[in-house]
């Protein structure tokens, strides 16, 4: 069934079907698995807030835990490391949107004080208190799917009956209970979270059928830059996967995701354009 498709709209920014936004990487932490920890003091993450931003970064995603295991980050640490940077970013640019990734309502409510206008939940609502924190502060929410995984841990023998049905079913009750109560039906964005929850040949499934996912008529956001499916498809190590991420955006924008989570927002930015260009033309 296909449903109707929304306009994203997160404070000033307005996302119509048939647009995109870029969002860039700010890792706030020691060890990021793609920069290594460039961006772990704070003056190194400003600048390169301001770069993306200069770069045409529509949303910047602040991180303060690495995605994947290690050392144990409290959730007073995280806030340490983001809210303070979250508010330095909204003096410097108050024109762009700031998404925080992070699965923990605790933190969700300082950073929405501070001035996110979105949380990018990438665990799959394993803190449901932190779409109520969305709703309560009035922020978007990232709806994303993880297979139920704990935070932080990697998938073992992960297995599907139909993969991209399943993710298509479950991001679409997230999106449904966000608002419920009460996130605004046009800030929230779905994730099917490529390795999260999932191996290579689920993640390269849910790229070629991600048309199902967008003709739920939620906006979806896609995260695949520079992550282990492309890595193992293509032979590569995380300093050779450019040229696979920025396929794989191609694709998904065409088949009409919405947002693009990325570490390289000048590539992003010219692929998207070639596939507007591309759709103007059919």
């Amino acid at each position: 069934m296909c449903a109707c498709p929304r306009t994203l709209r997160l404070g000033c920014l307005e996302i119509p079907p048939g647009e995109f936004g870029v969002m860039a990487v700010i890792n706030a932490t020691p060890d990021s698995f793609f920069d290594r920890g460039a961006t772990r003091d704070f003056g190194r993450a400003l600048e390169a807030a301001s770069a993306a931003v200069a770069a045409g970064a529509d949303i910047i995603d602040i991180g303060g835990v690495k995605a994947g295991p290690g050392d144990e980050v409290s959730a007073a640490e995280e806030i340490r490391r983001v809210a303070g940077l979250v508010v330095a970013v909204r003096e410097r640019h108050p024109g762009v949107v700031i998404s925080v990734d992070t699965w923990r309502a605790e933190v969700g409510d300082v950073v929405a004080q501070a001035g996110a206008g979105l949380l990018n939940d990438a665990w799959g609502g394993v803190d449901p208190r932190l779409a109520e924190v969305a709703a309560s502060r009035g922020v978007g929410l990232v709806c994303s799917h993880a297979g139920g995984l704990p935070p932080r841990t990697r998938p073992h023998r992960p297995a599907y009956a139909d993969v991209a049905a399943e993710v298509a079913a479950s991001l679409t009750r997230q999106a449904e209970r966000a608002v419920a109560i009460g996130v605004p039906a046009d800030s929230v964005l779905v994730d099917p979270a490529h390795d999260f929850g999932k191996n290579t040949r689920h993640s390269l499934e849910l790229t070629r059928r991600l048309g199902e996912l967008t003709k739920t008529g939620w906006p979806v956001l896609v995260a695949v830059s520079n992550k282990d499916f492309i890595g193992e498809t293509l032979g590569a190590g995380v300093d050779d996967r450019a040229e696979g991420t920025i396929a794989t955006l191609a694709v998904s924008a065409w088949l009409n995701a919405r947002v693009f989570r990325v570490h390289d927002v000048r590539a992003a930015k010219l692929a998207l354009q070639a596939v507007t260009a591309m759709r103007a033309r059919r």
